[in-house]
């Protein structure tokens, strides 16, 4: 397993947390707690993009 494979893994479970906290904040907390955990989702999907860019350039 080389660099590019380990940051592919790492950005399809930081998509996968980041759905996931977005899904809480929307469907399970309805008050100022969803606006918390969606926010989250949104910094998880920015840091996957990130590891995506990186990949072939590390």
């Amino acid at each position: 397993m080389n660099k590019n494979t380990v940051l592919a893994y790492a950005t399809i479970i930081m998509i996968i947390v980041g759905l996931g906290l977005i899904g809480l904040g929307a469907f399970r907390y309805n008050e100022v707690a969803g606006w918390g955990f969606a926010a989250v989702g949104i910094g998880f999907f920015a840091i996957a993009w990130v590891f995506n860019a990186l990949k072939g350039r590390v």
